[in-house]
């Protein structure tokens, strides 16, 4: 079945969990996250922290910690390390910083990380929405932030990045953050008009991608140092919500390796689309990069297509990426009449390990 991307009503109907509603819902997402920031305490944690380790994995959680350092890469002081698997780092102590993030408050690598942060000491805070992480946070008497829940994990970076940032800012870690949230916001509320079900295939970027792209392999590039995690969410995005294997790197360090696979077969190569990400911080070599990459691939690939971030703020433009990548990962499932909600290959790995399957509410 396939479907036409301007027939909302074909997409509505096929999009069974209201994913495009919760996209189109950014903006009052980050309010509420905002607003749930503000209320965190963090007084408990007085020592000086020398090092930032984050349990977290999955969209929502993984996503929200490689933006952050992304986005603080120039401003923070301490190490912030992303933690995904079921042990911790060896260096983690009394004066480490372990924010424990899972939506679902059951994911079994972030559990087994957290006892191991509460017996070497660390200094701890929590970001969920229920289960065993949080009857761990208040038997122990953790920080801990309670979100909403009942929606999938991978969109929910407003009730996880912005709590993470609340807690470095409270913590005198970085500099208060509010006006580029509120940017953020901003852009929200205007770019889901843009890339929203209602906007034509003509004057919607995000459509137009996932025209491109369907039917070939999906690759994104993005650039170091900033602009590297928006490829990385971007790839992730086309997994769970497409259904599609890709692939992802950044520019330059992509040129000392994976580039020389540009001389693959032609017939190959014809079946890769290539997304290439700009953004106005890129240095004039990286830019030069950039540009040198996409003229190659397109003598070469399936399809490039080359985007721009869009905002004052580094933040903002960070999502500007994120925005456009969650939606043209929507419509290349919807285009093909898939329903980007279900997650059946994560379902089953749940399954036969004995843990909770992933559900949301249907609204």
């Amino acid at each position: 079945m396939r479907i036409n991307l301007d027939d909302a009503k074909a997409l509505r109907e096929l999009d069974t969990i209201s994913a495009l509603q919760d996209t189109e819902s950014y903006d009052e997402q980050f309010k509420t996250g905002l607003k749930l920031s503000d209320s965190l305490d963090v007084s408990n944690i007085s020592v000086k922290i020398e090092n930032i380790v984050v349990l977290g994995t999955g969209g929502g959680s993984a996503a929200s910690v490689n933006l952050i350092k992304s986005y603080l890469f120039d401003e923070l002081q301490v190490p912030l390390q992303l933690n995904q698997g079921y042990t911790i780092p060896a260096f983690v102590d009394a004066k480490t910083l372990v924010i424990v993030v899972s939506h679902s408050g059951n994911t079994e690598e972030v559990v087994s990380g957290y006892e191991a942060a509460i017996a070497k000491g660390a200094q701890i805070a929590v970001i969920t929405a229920g289960g065993k992480v949080l009857e761990m946070a208040r038997e122990y008497n953790h920080a801990c932030l309670l979100v909403p829940g009942g929606m999938m994990p991978r969109i929910v970076l407003g009730y996880i990045f912005l709590p993470i940032l609340a807690i470095l800012t409270k913590l005198g870690l970085i500099s208060d953050k509010r006006a580029e949230v509120e940017e953020t916001i901003a852009l929200f509320e205007e770019w889901k008009h843009i890339y929203g079900t209602d906007s034509p295939i003509e004057k919607n970027e995000a459509k137009q991608i996932a025209i491109e792209m369907d039917g070939l392999i999906p690759v994104v590039y993005g650039t170091l140092p900033f602009f590297d995690a928006p490829a990385w969410r971007w790839k992730n995005q086309l997994g769970e919500n497409s259904k599609l294997m890709a692939f992802w790197n950044a520019i330059p360090s992509l040129h000392h390796d994976e580039a020389v696979g540009w001389d693959s077969p032609s017939a190959l190569l014809k079946g890769v689309h290539f997304t290439l990400i700009r953004d106005l911080e890129d240095s004039e070599k990286t830019t030069q990069r950039v540009e040198i990459s996409a003229d190659i691939l397109r003598e070469r690939a399936g399809g490039v297509r080359v985007v721009h971030s869009h905002g004052v703020s580094r933040m903002a433009r960070l999502f500007s990426i994120v925005y456009l990548a969650d939606f043209v990962s929507l419509y290349a499932a919807l285009i093909r009449g898939v329903d980007p909600t279900p997650v059946e290959v994560i379902n089953l790995f749940k399954q036969k390990m004995g843990q909770p399957l992933v559900t949301v509410q249907v609204r």
